[in-house]
């Protein structure tokens, strides 16, 4: 797996079993890229742990020229340790606009979310995110945290947040709304909260925190399986459509 230090754009995909070793090496090299713009790397279900993450984050710390960057490590084992190492990389990335972090089944818990949103409150340029940490077990702590992180991004206009089965419960989903509700700028907002049991409360809470969010244009939320019942639903769309800027709105309870 060859790296050019010349090109502007990279895209590196493995699915290949790789561990920290591995990726360590590749990191080596990908630190001289100090030109590029777009990078792509794909690293999903490999054998990769928290030094194998924090060796790729101190190689991004060097591509400071990034404006765009996918990076797919999901079904991994980079752990707290690992997720906090990759987010500290980012701050770095002074130019970033365009951001897609799937970390997805890391098991990076809440101490690990925190991290990361303390980290992404830093990437003051972000207008586009995805980010994905399903399964996780971040919890309402992680959750809220990684929520005030996002509130510092204040060019953010458009962010998908998958938080599926994380145990994030009512206190998770109303800090996580409220936090939201601070990006000023954001005008379309996906957000993945199923199966966290954040049942009735939480989800009136969510829908009262996400009506604050002025410019908001499109909303699609995903509340599955969190034990609301239908008399609720109605109520949660309500506080939902109080928002007279919607033109488009989607949510699903099942």
């Amino acid at each position: 797996m060859r790296i050019n230090s010349i090109h502007s754009s990279q895209s590196l995909k493995s699915c290949n079993q790789i561990g920290d070793e591995d990726v360590s090496g590749l990191s080596y090299a990908l630190a001289n890229c100090t030109n590029l713009s777009n990078l792509i790397l794909d690293f999903r279900r490999n054998q990769i742990g928290a030094v194998g993450a924090s060796s790729l984050g101190l190689a991004l710390e060097n591509c400071t020229n990034l404006s765009n960057l996918i990076l797919d490590i999901s079904e991994n084992q980079i752990g707290a340790v690992g997720a906090s190492s990759l987010g500290s990389a980012l701050t770095n990335c002074t130019n970033l606009l365009n951001l897609t972090l799937n970390l997805g089944e890391n098991q990076i818990g809440a101490i690990g979310a925190q991290g990361l949103g303390s980290a992404l409150a830093n990437c003051t340029n972000l207008s586009n995110l995805t980010l994905d940490l399903g399964v996780n077990q971040i919890g309402a702590v992680g959750a809220s945290s990684l929520g005030f992180g996002l509130a510092n991004c204040t060019n953010l206009s458009n962010l998908t947040l998958d938080l599926c089965i994380n145990k994030i419960g009512e206190m998770g989903a109303t800090g996580l709304g409220s936090a939201l509700a601070k990006c000023i700028n954001l005008s379309n907002l996906t957000l993945k909260l199923g199966i966290n049991l954040i049942g009735a409360i939480g989800a009136l809470g969510l829908g009262t925190a996400l009506n604050n969010c002025t410019n908001l244009l499109n909303l699609k939320l995903d509340l599955c399986y969190n034990q609301i019942f239908e008399s609720y639903q109605l109520k949660v769309k309500s506080k939902c459509l109080k928002s007279k800027r919607l033109v488009v709105f989607e949510i699903n309870f099942s």
